[in-house]
């Protein structure tokens, strides 16, 4: 199990995103990316069940993330200034955290970022059903939102709206899609040109969270009736739950927030997860 683990081949690329620290100290991560916290709470249930000092039989890999003895000397080394640092759990925390934010940083996303953990490997596509549920695995747990994040990368918390809200007026043709890695595994998603979602609320923020990836279009965004931006949500690989559009006044107040579908020639997709408001 995680035989990807055993290569250490794309540490040199990784080193490109971090900054030294003075000579032989650790190298410290580049600046956490929103959701880390999530996804190492994530990744430590589904590989050891949060047990710091777990240790798989057969491979050797130990701890709450289950890091290869092959691995341990030469991340140690790069995040915490000492090969020989010993796997407390601070160190495993410490270890993970940089190895995952350069590996976010480098591959785009978190899906690819637990493909990369389990497999080694960056590919994007022609994954075995295995990695598949490994992978829809870990996204259900960090989208349900597990763990803290770090004051810098955690979203603002709010009330949560799903895509069957009563307060989202859809117009045109909406369908449902699932996807283990959604939130509450659905999102409402249309590929009709002009199709669009109106979600009513009282606040001072509002943020629309959705899929991203090679079949997803352009949407107009329009906040209480004034065009604010075409928000493309495109990306070379699929980002199942992503914060697509924010916006936020210095105080609580009644608001719409529309969703327009452009129709994009060849990716007119459109979903969304859910809306989420903070008083």
């Amino acid at each position: 199990m995680l035989a990807g683990r055993r290569s250490a081949v794309f540490v040199a690329l990784l080193t490109t995103i971090l900054v030294l620290a003075t000579a032989g100290s650790a190298a410290i991560a580049a600046k956490a990316p929103p959701g880390l916290s999530r996804f190492m709470y994530a990744m430590g249930q589904v590989e050891s069940g949060g047990n710091y000092r777990a240790r798989n039989s057969s491979s050797g890999a130990y701890g709450k993330y289950q890091i290869l003895p092959s691995n341990w000397p030469s991340w140690a080394r790069q995040y915490l200034g000492n090969a020989n640092a010993p796997q407390t759990p601070a160190n495993q925390d410490r270890v993970a955290a940089g190895k995952m934010t350069s590996l976010h940083n480098w591959l785009g996303n978190w899906r690819r970022t637990a493909y990369w953990w389990l497999t080694g490997s960056s590919r994007t596509s022609g994954w075995s059903s295995y990695a598949t549920s490994y992978v829809n695995r870990i996204m259900k747990l960090y989208a349900q939102g597990g763990g803290k994040d770090e004051p810098s990368a955690q979203a603002p918390k709010g009330k949560i709206s799903n895509e069957g809200s009563r307060a989202i007026d859809y117009s045109g043709t909406w369908r449902r899609a699932k996807h283990a890695s959604y939130g509450g595994d659905t999102v409402a998603y249309s590929t009709s040109k002009g199709a669009s979602a109106t979600f009513t609320f009282t606040g001072r923020s509002v943020a629309w969270n959705g899929p991203l990836g090679p079949t997803r279009g352009k949407a107009k965004v329009y906040v209480d009736g004034a065009y604010v931006k075409t928000v493309n949500l495109y990306r070379s690989s699929f980002d199942a739950r992503a914060r697509l559009f924010r916006f936020a006044w210095k105080s609580s107040g009644e608001h719409a927030l529309r969703i327009v579908v452009v129709g994009t020639s060849g990716r007119p997709m459109v979903a969304i997860d859910d809306f989420v408001v903070v008083p």
